[in-house]
């Protein structure tokens, strides 16, 4: 009888010394500041990452296209920038760099790419030189300058003066803009959140990849019918030009994706092809526009040589893409 009386008393002596150990209550969690997820988006949005240009009064007029100069490498760099309306110096607002093709001005891209109500900040920078000695990095036309080191160095400006999200910068070009799109996507994948490239020139001689850099988003467009980067590749002026499908698979491997895309059909003339099992940060997605031409899909504009489809609007696209794909 005294055995069970000691049990039961060490037994409850057990429950007592168990809930004085237990921990108090952990306080509950502050609000977040990022937008509410979608219903189909189950993860949480990263929170902005402002810069120390928060709080400045912006030297451009918001709601405005206004010329900006810098200084690289003792060469002075032009650049147009949009400011969005409502733009806020307390707010973090996204970037969107946009690359000019080949002898392309930046007005034309502007008025095209259509990115300006986007509610980014825009940056229309300029390759150096003249025509048509003014093509990016990564082609054998290029100028021979550090546009690598131009763009970085203009992030960092960009950032100082206005209130820049950090992780919410990202890259769309065109045709040779495009190529030196996918050159950025290997020298500053811890920078640019995402990568957009449309009717891409790349030059492997130039633009050989970078296949054990991290995985980083990538979204492509394509016209089968291009007449000035061919959809197969080949020589063009006596430098080959990677076909899409195989610089769209280096980029697959790149990013650890699975190597055969799934394709869905839309409307008439537009594939898509989607990648997946991608590594890390890694995503690709590519559109191929059957018949389309060397051209910016959805464009009202006239925006190069062969058909524009209006099946698909790559701006719409790629701002959706840039949204679901935060550098964090």
């Amino acid at each position: 009888m005294r055995a069970r009386s000691l049990t039961a008393l060490l037994v409850l002596l057990g429950v007592a010394l168990t809930a004085c150990a237990s921990p108090a209550p952990s306080p509950a969690p502050s609000p977040s500041l990022s937008p509410t997820p979608s219903a189909t988006a189950p993860t949480p949005v990263p929170p902005t990452i402002s810069s120390s240009g928060c709080g400045s009064t912006p030297p451009a007029p918001v709601g405005a296209t206004t010329e900006g100069t810098i200084t690289v490498d003792g060469q002075s760099r032009t650049y147009l920038l949009r400011i969005p309306g409502g733009y806020e110096a307390t707010t973090p607002v996204p970037v969107i760099l946009a690359f000019h093709g080949h002898g392309m001005s930046q007005g034309a891209l502007e008025t095209l790419g259509d990115l300006d109500d986007s509610g980014s900040l825009v940056a229309y920078p300029k390759a150096a030189g003249t025509s048509p000695k003014d093509g990016w990095q990564g082609a054998p036309y290029s100028s021979g300058a550090d546009d690598v080191a131009f763009v970085s160095a203009l992030m960092s400006t960009l950032s100082s003066r206005y209130c820049v999200d950090t992780d919410r910068v990202s890259a769309v070009g065109i045709s040779n803009g495009g190529g030196f799109v996918a050159l950025l996507s290997c020298a500053l994948p811890d920078r640019i959140a995402a990568f957009a490239v449309v009717a891409g020139a790349v030059y492997p001689a130039f633009n050989p990849g970078c296949p054990t850099a991290d995985p980083v988003p990538l979204i492509e467009f394509h016209g089968t019918a291009d007449p000035i980067t061919a959809f197969e590749g080949g020589d063009r002026n006596g430098t080959p030009l990677a076909s899409v499908s195989t610089w769209l698979a280096r980029e697959a491997r790149r990013n650890g994706c699975v190597a055969a895309p799934t394709r869905t059909t839309l409307g008439t003339d537009v594939d898509q092809d989607t990648w997946t099992g991608c590594q890390g940060r890694g995503a690709l997605i590519a559109y191929r526009i059957n018949g389309g031409g060397h051209t910016w899909p959805g464009a009202v504009a006239p925006s190069g040589p062969g058909i524009t489809t209006q099946t698909i609007s790559a701006t719409s696209l790629v701002l959706a893409f840039f949204a679901d794909h935060p550098l964090g």
